[in-house]
Parts: structure tokens; C-alpha cells; sequence
């Protein structure tokens, strides 16, 4: 029976991505193991966040499979598949597939692989980073990573961004607070609560930061606090629950590993994000600040403002805001500019031939973009960055290889344009008639 739901198991893995499967020296990682196989583990890993749509991965698999097998028994070569497990590639920062990572001494500390994508490029570089490794440990530095299995006692400075909380103290931080907690129960006897520390407190760092402190861990020991206790009925230990304002707490049953408390920590913070703002571009500061600090920027550009009116300019710009608001989650930045205001820029995203309003998605560290050829409606751009989203839509280089110059130019007024001032012209001298003659 376990042979047979191993095949079948093998067969939907295939089936999903053709990548990778069992029979390779890859292991596969997931939210569900990446913990214990890579965090807690002594070895070194090299991890390649893929997605199975995703050209380069296809071209780099063959050479992964045979650096696999080469350091066998050596370094561990794992693979995520990071469209399926996108709160997995969020928590390392991925952008872009393939994206290579190296878990050595400081497995909290991974670093990108920036070398070949050839089977002897990668060998060489894992062995180089293993030599690291083994000389830090002759010379006694250990990274600053120790297996991930400290007491609640022993490494204070470890949970520096766990809140603890009290009687005293929880109503006035947690209830009323505009940002989400994560509060832990915990007994200091419990050996559940022990094993449950190393990760809350390692998710804890990881949450302030990327939720730039919008979610909070906590912790409460209710063995001393027994009034909240007993007022969330608190059973058994550690027992974990999330507090929204306005909302009754609710128990988070997750997993108890980094990466599964952080997953849920991120879906959290983006379901209670307010939508990305909508950016006019009226100077280079404003496009390349967004579109450097996200993966999409979604750029559309406008009909000028006299041939729609404000009112037809809001229409447009009530659609974006829309999108931004269904697509919140991908934390894409959202900008817009007037026809003709930023000539250069529409000619190097190929906008114009269309006509307005167009839309482009840009990938501005890979300088490439997508372009909206459906309609400029809910139904159309939702179309567009559906199939952007799962990795679809044929993409082009951005013209020149980098954003052009941008013009300084004035935010728009909210108002309706104005036909610009006309010099009068003195019509007395020209004779009419004579004028009507010549041309009949």
C-alpha cells in the first residue's frame, strides 16, 4: 500500500511540474519541510526557487539534477517549486525564477548564488562555500547559527521582536490596536512550548520586518497571567491565537515550523493591507521608487485630460484602483501618467499604437515588460494580470535596456483641462469676399 501511494504521490508530482521526482538527487522542499530539512540542519544546502512555466528553470534543471548527484552525500541540493509555494519564495525575497540560495553556517542568514548556471559552476561554488564552512568551524565561528533548539531561558537577545504580554499589559496593546497579533500561551514546564520557541521567535524577526511591524508574535505565560487565561479559555499549551480590531479572536491551527507561521503572518498582513497607492508619475523619483521596490509596476497611461474630462479621467482611474485592491496580495506598485507626458517612456514599453488608455506591466529588474491588449475594463486588465500572474503573456524588453528619462512635470489638479490661451487674430484687412471668389 505505501508503494503504491508512493507512485501515485510521484506520478501527481510529475504530472504538476516535470521538473523534478523522487528518482532525482533534488529533494524536493516545501512550507511543510524546509524547516527541518534545511534550517535545523548542519549541512550545507543550495536551494533553487523555480517556477515549472519559467524557460530559464526548464534549461537549468539537467545541470541541477547532475550537481545533485556529484555532491551527493556532500551538500544537499533541494529545489522549491515557488510558484505553488509563493509564502516559501516571499520569505526569501524571491523576484524572479531561477533564483539559487546557499543555507550555510547561518542557516537565517541564506546567501544568493550569483555564479553559471552550468553543473561545474554550481559544484564549484557548493564546495567553496563548504570550505568556508569547515574553516569557520576550525576557527571556532560557528555562524551565529546553533540548531535552532534554544531554551525559552537561554537566548534572550534570539527573542528580541517577541512581545510579552500580561494581564496588565494585553488590553491596552492588543485590543484596540489597528495591527494584527499572533499570541502565543505558552506554560515554561511545557515541552511543546520549549520545542514551539526557537520558531516563534525566529518568525517573530521575520514578521516585524517584511510587515514592517503591522503584525506583532506575542507571547503570554498563563501559567502567571491566569485572568487572560481563563478569559480566552485557554486548555492546553502552547495554544496560539490571532486578534484583528473589531474581530473575535480566532485559534491558529498552522503548523509550528518558521515558515508556516510566517505564511500565515504574511496572508495576515496583506489581507488587512490597504490597497497600493495609486502613483502619478510627475518625476523619476516616483517611477523608479516604485517600480525598484516591487515586483510589477503596472503602469497605464491616460488620455490626455481634454479628451475625457475629469470625470472620464476618474473612471479610468476608479478601474486601476479596483485592480490594485483585488491584486493587493502580489504587492505590485501601481503608477499612472497623461498622454504625451512621458513620450519617452511610452516608446519604450511600445504604448501608442493602441491608442489610449494602455497599460504595461515592468519587471524592472529584468527591464521587461507585458502590455494590456484586451480592453481597458475590470474584465480586460483582470484578464491581463491573471495570465501575468501565473507566468503568461508574451513579454519584450524594455526599450534601451532601462528606463528612459522622465519629466518633472505638474500633478495633475483633479480639474478639467483648459484649452490653451490663442493670440487673437485681426481679421480687418483680409477681404472676404475677394477670398471666397479666388477659391471658387
Amino acid at each position: 500500500l505505501l508503494l503504491v501511494l508512493g507512485t501515485v504521490s510521484c506520478t501527481l508530482f510529475l504530472a504538476v511540474n516535470g521538473l523534478y521526482s523522487a528518482s532525482d538527487d533534488v529533494i524536493e522542499l516545501t512550507p511543510t519541510n524546509f524547516n527541518k530539512e534545511v534550517i535545523q540542519s548542519e549541512s550545507l544546502w543550495l536551494v533553487e526557487f523555480y517556477a515549472p512555466w519559467c524557460g530559464h528553470c526548464q534549461r537549468l534543471t539537467p545541470e541541477w539534477k547532475k550537481a545533485a548527484t556529484a555532491l551527493k552525500g556532500v551538500v544537499k541540493v533541494g529545489a522549491v517549486d515557488a510558484d505553488k509555494h509563493q509564502s516559501l519564495g516571499g520569505q526569501y525575497g524571491v523576484r524572479g525564477f531561477p533564483t539559487i540560495k546557499i543555507f550555510g553556517a547561518n542557516k537565517n542568514k541564506a546567501e544568493d548564488y550569483q555564479g553559471g548556471r552550468t553543473s561545474d559552476a554550481i559544484v564549484d561554488a557548493a564546495l567553496s562555500a563548504l570550505r568556508s564552512l569547515v574553516k569557520d568551524r576550525l576557527s571556532g565561528r560557528s555562524g551565529g547559527y546553533s540548531s535552532g533548539k534554544q531554551s525559552r531561558e537561554s537566548g534572550g537577545g534570539d527573542k528580541k521582536d517577541v512581545i510579552e504580554l500580561t494581564d496588565d499589559s494585553f488590553d491596552k496593546n492588543v485590543i484596540n490596536s489597528d495591527d494584527v497579533w499572533m499570541v502565543e500561551f505558552y506554560a515554561p514546564w511545557c515541552g511543546h512550548c520549549k520545542n514551539l520557541e526557537p520558531e516563534w521567535a525566529a518568525a517573530a524577526t521575520e514578521v516585524k520586518e517584511q510587515t514592517k511591524g503591522k503584525v506583532k508574535l506575542a507571547a503570554v505565560d498563563a501559567t502567571v497571567n491566569q485572568m487572560l487565561a481563563g478569559r480566552y479559555g485557554i486548555r492546553g499549551f502552547p495554544t496560539i491565537k490571532i486578534f484583528q480590531k473589531g474581530e473575535d479572536p480566532v485559534d491558529y491551527d498552522g503548523g509550528r515550523t518558521r515558515s508556516d507561521i510566517i505564511a500565515r503572518a504574511l496572508d495576515l498582513f496583506s489581507d488587512n493591507a490597504p490597497p497600493p497607492e495609486l502613483l502619478e508619475i510627475i518625476n523619476e523619483d516616483v517611477l523608479k521608487g516604485t517600480c525598484d521596490a516591487h515586483q510589477l509596476c503596472i503602469i497605464s497611461v491616460l488620455p490626455h485630460i481634454l479628451d475625457t474630462g475629469a470625470s472620464g479621467r476618474n473612471s479610468y482611474l476608479d478601474v486601476m484602483l479596483k485592480m490594485a485592491e483585488k491584486y493587493k496580495k502580489k504587492m505590485w506598485g501601481w503608477l499612472w501618467t497623461e498622454a504625451g507626458a512621458q513620450s519617452d517612456l511610452e516608446s519604450s514599453l511600445g504604448i501608442g499604437g493602441f491608442g489610449y488608455p494602455a497599460m504595461a506591466a515592468v519587471n524592472a529588474r529584468k527591464m521587461k515588460f507585458a502590455l494590456l491588449k484586451g480592453s481597458f475594463s475590470e474584465q480586460g486588465i483582470n484578464e491581463f494580470l491573471r495570465e501575468l500572474s501565473v507566468g503568461r503573456g508574451s513579454t519584450a524588453p524594455v526599450g534601451g535596456g532601462a528606463f528612459p528619462k522622465i519629466h518633472s512635470v505638474e500633478p495633475w489638479d483633479g480639474k478639467d483641462g483648459e484649452l490653451p490661451v490663442e493670440d487673437d487674430i485681426d481679421l480687418s484687412d483680409v477681404d472676404l469676399d475677394d477670398w471666397d471668389k479666388d477659391e471658387l
